[in-house]
């Protein structure tokens, strides 16, 4: 029989368990898993740096594709992946690594780029050894796949020897795999749903909160249905924007400290009550909030705040078994109770504050109206990535997500430097579709020179760098002293330019009209764009009754 490499061997075996995307960094021992990837119909995308290939893999991941792989060399470059492998640990989204690594003949001999990677990854994996034989190679890449996508989705991780990748073997030998079936989706205990509603029918001020568990499970359209059934209020996380239109008329964002400070139950839907939603704690929640829970993790439900209902089961399908008892029982929470005419009122008083931000003419430009142009030109079913502090948060309150995982940004992690991967694997995940990527000066320096790989592919991205001299914002006197803040960066800083430098198009957005014209022209463009655009260093985000964390201290 004929004989076949460890390299083609992990290809096929990638295809054969649904990896149709691959992000990485080739070199030594890697570069040939690569072109077998492309011979076995694999889409390779060459990325300048193992971190964001590897939040290339799991935007892909969660965007669609059935788990989306990356490839770094040994050593140093398995260890860049580590913070991006890290954040799909925190966000519970699959993704494969592939880690290229010394010989097997070579340990403690100081063989090329050796390294202990497996220990390194462990902490964040579900999955991580390392390939003994070369024809047992389906069997690993088979259980990594069934580990990240069965249970707490998660991040994997293979340890591939080079003489593993360069090896050959009688093909008759190889333990090829059938491909791992798709996770099942499991239904509540229907005692457990029945006391759900049992327990909202109690409530005086309830408010649904929404996370992107329900985007992951793609359950917008029940989770829509059980919104406007109930005639609850309801609050979406980050990522979870556009599950419902963002201008739906239940929609509570804009009362968000009211609703929290004041709801007496809260259903999680998909949601973590982590630092994201303060722990559950007061100032932000009453003492005695009380929590209807679902999750398909039971180790996720009583975290931080004891858990009156549990519902544990796939979100699309327990919102089918909520649906259909609210059918039988045909309740609806009261619409003429005062609670809803409290967080309407609170809504179009703090709408109206950013309203008035939005129309403020400064110069330099200020966040709110820099943001409002973006969201008059952004298409309704754009992919938009928001990356940096006040950049990333502000923008949660003024772009408006229309459709379902149409957002990505920080996450769980909080990680910075996930900007270029996200909206790299977006474009890959949906061919042609336009992908916003609006980052902070400082958020942009992290893998800046990725623009490059939109640029090598045709990518219909277009970069937004709002420039206000670093983390925080600095005025430029502050820059002429001995110590320069520990934060700033450079203000005058060209990121267009740089963009022009790598082959694509770039525009100096000066003003409200500057950053009209450049959205127009740049989202019309088949391929990629930045818009620089000089940021008011005293720029702010609208006053915050409470600190954007509450402490976990008495």
């Amino acid at each position: 029989m004929a004989q076949i490499d460890g390299a083609t061997i992990i290809a096929r075996s990638l295809k054969t368990q649904g990896v149709d995307a691959m992000f990485g960094v080739v070199g030594i021992p890697v570069t040939t898993i690569a072109m077998a990837a492309q011979r076995a119909g694999i889409n390779y995308v060459g990325m300048r740096h193992e971190m964001p290939a590897t939040y290339a893999a799991q935007a892909v991941s969660y965007l669609g594709g059935r788990i989306g792989a990356a490839l770094a060399v040994s050593g140093p470059g398995v260890l860049n992946a580590v913070a991006a492998f890290a954040n799909a640990w925190s966000n519970r989204w699959p993704v494969i690594l592939l880690g290229g690594s010394y010989e097997r003949t070579g340990h403690m001999m100081g063989f090329f780029q050796e390294a202990d990677q497996l220990t390194a990854l462990r902490p964040y994996a579900k999955f991580a050894e390392r390939v003994e034989t070369i024809e047992r190679i389906p069997i690993y890449v088979a259980e990594a796949v069934k580990k990240a996508i069965h249970g707490v989705p998660g991040p994997v991780y293979l340890d591939l020897p080079g003489d593993v990748i360069a090896g050959s073997v009688d093909e008759d030998t190889v333990q090829w795999m059938p491909r791992i079936p798709d996770p099942r989706r499991t239904m509540s205990d229907p005692a457990d749903v029945e006391a759900a509603i049992a327990a909202l029918k109690t409530a005086e001020q309830p408010l649904i909160i929404i996370g992107k568990g329900v985007a992951a499970s793609r359950g917008e359209q029940e989770m829509k249905a059980f919104v406007e059934k109930t005639g609850i209020p309801y609050l979406a996380m980050p990522m979870a924007k556009g599950i419902l239109p963002d201008d739906h008329d239940q929609a509570a964002a804009a009362a968000r400290s009211f609703v929290l400070q004041n709801a007496d139950l809260v259903f999680l839907v998909g949601a973590r009550l982590n630092w994201m939603l303060h722990f559950g704690l007061p100032p932000r929640f009453r003492k005695d909030v009380r929590v209807v829970q679902l999750d398909f993790n039971p180790e996720e439900v009583g975290v931080n705040v004891p858990t009156e209902v549990m519902m544990i089961g796939d979100a699309k399908k327990t919102l089918g078994q909520l649906l259909d008892v609210l059918d039988r029982d045909h309740w609806q929470f009261p619409q003429d109770s005062e609670w809803l005419q409290s967080v309407r009122s609170e809504a179009r008083s703090n709408a109206e504050l950013v309203e008035g931000m939005k129309q403020e003419e400064t110069d330099p430009i200020g966040y709110y109206r820099a943001l409002h142009a973006i969201n008059q030109n952004l298409p309704p079913d754009a992919i938009f990535v928001a990356e940096g502090a006040s950049t990333m948060d502000i923008s949660r309150t003024v772009i408006d997500q229309i459709v379902p995982r149409s957002r990505l940004d920080a996450g769980s992690f909080g990680s910075m430097g996930l900007g270029h991967g996200f909206a790299i694997g977006a474009a890959t995940q949906f061919p042609g579709k336009r992908v916003v990527c609006l980052q902070g000066d400082a958020a942009f320096g992290f893998a800046g020179t990725e623009c490059e790989v939109a640029v090598r592919y045709n990518l219909p991205i277009t970069w937004i760098v709002f420039n206000n001299g670093g983390i925080g914002g600095h005025k430029p006197e502050l820059f002429d002293r001995p110590n320069k803040p520990v934060g700033g960066m450079s203000l005058g800083a060209r990121y267009d330019i740089m963009m022009q430098g790598l082959g694509g198009t770039g525009y100096n957005a000066k003003s409200y009209d500057d950053l009209q014209g450049a959205l127009k022209q740049a989202l019309a463009l088949p391929g990629p764009s930045l818009i620089n655009v000089p940021l008011d260093p005293d720029a702010k985000k609208k006053p915050q009754k409470f600190g954007w964390l509450t402490s976990t201290r008495t």
